[in-house]
């Protein structure tokens, strides 16, 4: 493997993942995701994240903003009604193969430095 082309690879993937990692770190954010996935596939209105997560209704609406331009929630509007969702996406792929890479990365780092000590 080429350590440095690979080191390059997680380099990018940091950048396609930083709104997602930004998103999902929040421990505020990590309670509406929580929220939304016992939901299931009806989703959540504000009101109903709001009494779930003991949030005031502007910090949820806040931080729905941040889930919604990261990929991470979706909206689906009835009428007069928005209802927030999980989707597991894009993003999710795009960090599940950045954690592959690093850890392809470290596996590769390990065995160099197992040859260089013999």
């Amino acid at each position: 493997m080429d350590l440095q082309a690979e080191a390059e690879a997680i380099k990018t993937g940091f950048i396609k993942c930083q709104k997602l990692l930004i998103a999902i770190g929040d421990e505020t954010r990590q309670s509406i995701i929580a929220a939304l996935m016992e939901a299931g596939c009806e989703g959540l209105r504000v009101g109903e994240i709001t009494a779930k997560t003991h949030l005031s209704r502007p910090a949820v609406s806040h931080h729905v903003k941040i889930l919604l331009d990261c990929g991470l929630i979706g909206l689906d509007r009835q009428g007069t009604k928005n209802f927030y969702y999980l989707v597991i996406g894009d993003g999710f792929m795009n960090l599940c193969d950045l954690v592959n890479r690093i850890t392809r990365f470290r596996d590769a780092a390990d065995c160099q430095e197992a040859d260089h000590a013999i």
